[in-house]
């Protein structure tokens, strides 16, 4: 094995990392020993120890880092646009091009979701809730309506049903078929925006919605 200089301790754990992912997107998490990873990161096992103690901490950090990188990018991505709409347009806008850039980082986030243990799983989860509020928040700003009242629960759904076009992607998209980022991000956009706002919006129940003959 070709001996390579070492890096410090935090930027070789980066680099392991983005290399990490594409062994993991490609032979599944619990296809892969410790052993297999250093392999396939290009060092040697006990150079790999050093950066990770275990193939769960080489998970967790992989989902923490992308996470928070996610977040912090949706943030500054929101902060600029004037209108609801138009913020909803960079978060997406946003998540598209984060993962079309990183596959294999998207692929593990979706696929092995489940695969760390409890306490690591919780504090994955907190991430993961937090990028939803932005992206549900953002639903209800599109959606609210003067005196009318949005309904929390048909809220929930429609940001879970933009979350699941969102997510999945890495399981269809192909460039060459679809078309460039640009292309599936105003899809994903008009599809949230025309579908969404009516689905948040609560519905009186009164005596004009039965139906007839009732």
């Amino acid at each position: 094995m070709t001996n390579r200089a070492p890096l410090p301790r935090d930027e070789g754990r980066a680099a392991v990392i983005r290399q990490a992912a594409g062994a993991i997107a490609r032979h599944g998490y619990h296809g892969m020993s410790m052993r297999d990873l250093a392999k396939a990161t290009k060092r040697s096992l006990a150079s790999f120890y050093h950066l990770f103690d275990s193939k769960e901490e080489i998970l967790f950090e992989l989902q923490k880092t992308a996470f928070e990188s996610l977040i912090l990018a949706a943030q500054t991505a929101i902060a600029a646009p004037p209108t609801p709409k138009e913020k909803l347009a960079a978060f997406i806008d946003n998540h598209v091009r984060f993962f079309v850039a990183q596959p294999d980082v998207m692929r593990v986030l979706v696929v092995e979701a489940a695969a760390l243990p409890p306490n690591q799983r919780a504090a994955i989860r907190k991430l993961k809730q937090r990028y939803f509020e932005l992206g549900e928040d953002l639903l209800a700003q599109l959606a609210a309506k003067p005196g009318r009242e949005l309904d929390p629960v048909a809220l929930e759904r429609a940001a879970y049903c933009v979350f699941g076009m969102l997510n999945w992607i890495f399981g269809w998209y192909e460039p060459e078929r679809h078309g460039p980022p640009s292309a599936l991000v105003r899809t994903i956009i008009d599809c949230a925006e025309h579908g969404a706002a009516a689905a948040v919006l609560s519905r009186a129940r009164t005596s004009g919605n039965k139906r007839r003959g009732s």
